[in-house]
């Protein structure tokens, strides 16, 4: 019973400073409150108020809880600190996406707070990117910056991000910090547009674009600029495209000088490091005494690329000019379609689009899908009407019949990025076929010809008949002149023949038979016109003729009678 009772007493005793502290002499700590995190790239600090600053030698604890957990462990960095915040960096999170519960709790000897459990987080989301490690290097016009990004080299933070950053650069003269000037620079870098021989400083931060995020600004960092360097650098570099070549040109105002260019992928300037090795020298342009040279396109692969340019005088270089970007599809030239027109049905004519020898090629067909703009219009009148087409064969309809139209045409690419187009084609032009109205009015014009032309002729016929009327008349009388005078000798004396006259004589023998004499007399003989003799033989051939003529009338008047 005794050994009972003692074994009571010993758990009493040992059990009092949990159950009650105050009675054994002790104090109740209250927990911390506003518990925060802070995390700067891959550094974490937790935060808290305390509650108990009264009470003396109190220190704080800290535990940390992630998804796949059951229960809570001791969080590293925090356990038994006096102050108010801890740095917890030495926890090695495989995943910085997924949420991070953690708690605090005041500690005195045995005596312990509650528990305060700060708000769970995801630190990707909570960390914040902090300055970058900024080195310089000087020239006389220029300052190059070497910057390593934000966090540790084997940061998880940033370790999707590490090629991401851009920097955002402020600087201004040592003398003067009102002319400050803000740049957008990558982790090497050259500022450039500077004085030899002065003094300037400079602060940067990082960003990354997506998400959106700012750092905070390094520390100012300050450098001296040279002298100035013997041989300048050339300046304006300037590349344009022409036909199928690049034309590179820069300003040099001194003589005696060659120059030689290099050029390099501009993704390099994202990748944090040196990249010098990377330089190589374009084709035609080294030692080169002009201050322009031609490259052929196919010296540069498709994409973004960077350019530079150095002065060389005997056995002195310039530094290297400044850096000129250029995009390759950007300097690519669209040249003008071909356009050829055609008459099709009565109404419509038919356009086809063709590419021009000079642009046949597949890699520029590939990064420019290109569209048309059309512009038409009927060739008497300056009203356009302008289309668009993706089609290289396409058709206006409802035109007028036996009308002259015009088209020309350009090439614009479909993708507004690059906002490229060609200049116009040369203006073509066709006239539409008849249509079924000026087919009639054709036949019937072709009718009306023919008539016309038949009126003509019968009208012409008269007029040349009564032109050889009266000016040429004929030898033969009319007819009812002819008929007037009928009796021969009348006749005789109108018409002037080179015929002759036949006269019919009747001899009658008898009175059954019946003998014809013809006597034939010229008849130009003028009958008025006669000798003795023939006065004579015509007076015996009229006496022969009555006596005659008065026998055979004897002869058949008995016939008669019978």
């Amino acid at each position: 019973m005794l050994a009972l009772l003692g074994a009571t007493t010993l758990m009493l005793v040992a059990g009092a400073p949990w159950v009650l502290p105050a009675a054994s002499g002790g104090t109740n700590l209250k927990s911390p409150e506003n518990g925060s995190v802070c995390i700067i790239d891959d550094n974490f600090t937790l935060k808290w108020n305390s509650s108990s600053e009264s009470v003396r030698n109190v220190t704080f604890s800290a535990e940390y809880k992630i998804p796949g957990m059951d229960n809570w462990k001791k969080l590293p960095g925090c356990q038994h600190i006096t102050s108010t915040e801890c740095n917890f960096s030495s926890v090695k999170l495989k995943n910085v996406y997924e949420k991070i519960e953690l708690r605090i709790r005041a500690e005195k000897g045995n005596n312990t707070s509650q528990w305060h459990e700060v708000k769970p987080f995801i630190p990707f989301q909570k960390a914040q990117i902090g300055p970058p490690d900024v080195h310089l290097e000087a020239e006389d016009k220029a300052i190059i910056i070497n910057m390593s990004p934000p966090g540790t080299k084997d940061s998880i933070m940033w370790a999707m991000d590490h090629s991401s950053f851009t920097y955002s650069l402020v600087i201004w003269k040592n003398s003067s910090s009102l002319e400050e000037r803000t740049e957008t620079v990558y982790s090497r870098d050259k500022i450039y547009k500077l004085s030899p021989e002065t003094t300037y400083c400079l602060k940067v931060k990082a960003e990354l674009r997506s998400p959106r995020r700012v750092g905070v600004y390094s520390p100012v960092y300050c450098i001296n600029t040279t002298e100035k360097h013997k041989v300048p650098s050339p300046e304006n570099i300037q590349i344009d495209a022409e036909n199928q070549v690049y034309v590179l040109k820069w300003d040099y105002a001194y003589e005696n000088t060659t120059f030689r260019a290099q050029w390099s992928h501009e993704f390099l300037k994202r990748i944090p490091g040196g990249h010098s090795d990377k330089w190589k020298q374009i084709p035609n342009c080294e030692d080169v005494e002009t201050t322009h040279c031609v490259i052929p396109q196919n010296v540069f692969p498709e994409g973004i690329h960077r350019i530079r340019v150095q002065a060389s005088n005997g056995n002195n270089t310039s530094f290297w000019s400044e850096e000129k970007m250029f995009n390759t599809e950007m300097k690519t030239i669209i040249f003008p379609p071909v356009i050829s027109m055609k008459s099709v049905n009565d109404d419509s004519l038919h356009v086809s689009i063709g590419a021009p020898k000079e642009s046949e090629n597949k890699s520029v067909n590939q990064l420019y899908p290109l569209i048309y703009e059309v512009i038409f219009r009927e060739n008497t009148s300056n009203a356009e009407r302008k289309v668009v087409e993706k089609r290289t064969d396409f058709t206006f309809p409802n035109l007028k019949s036996l009308t002259v139209y015009c088209v020309k045409a350009r090439a614009l690419t479909e993708n507004d990025k690059w906002n490229k187009s060609s200049v116009f084609s040369d203006t073509v032009c066709e006239k539409t076929k008849p249509g079924n109205t000026s087919k009639t009015w054709l036949i019937a014009g072709i009718c009306t010809a023919l008539f016309s032309i038949i009126v003509v002729i019968y009208v012409v016929k008269v007029l040349l008949r009564c032109i050889n009327y009266v000016f040429f008349p004929s030898s033969k009388p009319p007819s009812t002149v002819d008929e007037y005078f009928s009796e021969q000798p009348v006749r005789n004396l109108l018409l002037s023949t080179s015929e002759e006259q036949t006269e019919r004589c009747s001899i009658i023998e008898n009175a059954n038979s019946i003998t014809v004499i013809e006597e034939t007399n010229p008849i130009y003989e003028d009958p008025k016109k006669y000798n003795s003799q023939t006065s004579q033989d015509s007076g015996n051939y009229s006496n022969e003729d009555e006596n005659s003529g008065s026998k055979i009338g004897e002869e058949l008047l008995p016939q008669e009678t019978v």
